[in-house]
């Protein structure tokens, strides 16, 4: 019964990831991140260390696809920034599982959020109308494209 709960909830998401418009796929992506954060500074207290190295490990994969989804090209100024952030957040989290510096994961949560609150907005905006992020962005005048 347990294995059927856990298949039905896999195909859920697995529907989920495979229906959702690029702006929802990243505010996914930043609440992925933001999960593992929270997983990492809940189990440093009880210093269990390998479930805080594990969960930063992964909120480190998750920048990194966020970087790898920037569209450098067609970006321009904009997706530069992005790159800047996340190897900023990417260096941070390096600091913070050295050192197991809940300060530091909190800072990068921070940022995260900020970050996430801008592309849930895209992402609302694009549940409204269909149209990509990178037309709603460029008839506002900017350049910034996200490869798929």
């Amino acid at each position: 019964m347990a294995l059927s709960r856990a298949n039905q909830y896999k195909a859920y998401k697995d529907t989920e990831i495979s229906t959702a418009n690029q702006g929802k796929l990243i505010v996914m992506l930043y609440d992925g991140a933001l999960r593992f954060l929270r997983l990492a500074i809940d189990n440093m207290d009880p210093r269990s260390y390998d479930v805080v190295n594990l969960n930063i490990i992964k909120a480190q994969d998750i920048v990194t696809e966020l970087m790898l989804s920037l569209n450098m090209n067609e970006g321009g100024e904009i997706a530069e920034n992005l790159f800047s952030i996340y190897a900023y957040l990417k260096k941070r989290l390096l600091e913070a599982n050295i050192a197991k510096d809940a300060g530091i994961l909190e800072e990068v949560c921070k940022l995260l959020l900020e970050l996430k609150g801008a592309w849930d907005e895209v992402a609302l905006k694009d549940t409204e109308a269909p149209v990509s992020p990178r037309a709603e962005i460029r008839q506002e005048g900017a350049s910034f494209s996200i490869q798929g």
